[in-house]
């Protein structure tokens, strides 16, 4: 049976809407004589809806290009527009208003161990006050069905496996219905069906919510789910289309 993700009115984005726009960002670590330039004039748009795909060898870039969409840190030089909002030298209060509208997935599930798993899915929509109105545990529960951890939801993290784990982490991200879904090696430590099941998750998500996802991986398994793949090598975007595949090993 398909999962079907809960209708909670999101804000409809239309998908010819530009919600991630890269313009000339240049970024750097350190200061001084240490310092290091690890991105150089990076150039994108992603659309509303998208599933993109970026790869690329390690050391590349790709998860400090990742960070700087996501809010994590303050864009440095060039323009960086997320969902409207410029970050180039945004505030941390304009990040911290970013990163409510943005899903994050990442390799390590991150998950609270002393928290269940409605207790870590339920913590993300306490960020929302527009939640509170409604029975935010219902809602939790209701996201951890929808990935498949029906019989799970009382569960603590030591006693789920690694997909499981990485399931509650996606339901997580998702139960805000986020704009915007980041995710950095998701399927890294699954094996392979774990890892087909997590990625079609996210893929169902886009399709049905109109959720953007940006996705960094180097696992060749999961491609064919993009729309567009991108590859950056030694800090420069080099491709951006469907092609690129060939060049992953």
């Amino acid at each position: 049976m398909p999962l079907k993700f809960t209708t909670i009115a999101p804000e409809v984005i239309s998908n010819s809407e530009t919600v991630i726009s890269v313009s000339n960002l240049n970024h750097s670590f350190g200061k001084g004589t240490l310092q290091k330039q690890v991105l150089f004039d990076i150039n994108l748009e992603i659309k509303a809806g998208e599933i993109v795909i970026m790869t690329g060898p390690s050391g590349s870039g790709k998860t400090t290009l990742l960070s700087l969409m996501g809010g994590l840190r303050s864009a440095q030089s060039g323009s960086l527009q997320i969902l409207g909002q410029e970050m180039s030298g945004a505030s941390k209060g304009q990040l911290t208003k970013l990163r409510r509208q943005i899903g994050y997935i990442f390799q390590a599930h991150n998950l609270m161990s002393f928290l269940t798993a409605k207790e870590n899915v339920r913590m993300s929509l306490e960020l929302h006050e527009n939640y509170f109105q409604g029975d935010i545990n219902a809602k939790a529960i209701a996201m951890l069905e929808h990935v498949g951890l029906r019989e799970h939801i009382n569960y603590y993290p030591e006693n789920l496996s690694g997909g499981q784990k990485q399931r509650v982490a996606i339901a997580r991200a998702l139960v805000s219905h986020p704009k915007i879904v980041l995710a950095d090696e998701p399927t890294a430590s699954l094996d392979k069906q774990s890892g087909r099941d997590v990625v079609e998750l996210m893929q169902l998500l886009a399709k049905e919510q109109n959720c953007t996802i940006l996705l960094v991986t180097h696992d060749n398994r999961i491609l064919d789910i993009a729309d567009r793949i991108i590859y950056m090598e030694d800090g420069q975007l080099k491709s951006d289309g469907v092609d690129i595949r060939v060049k992953v090993n």
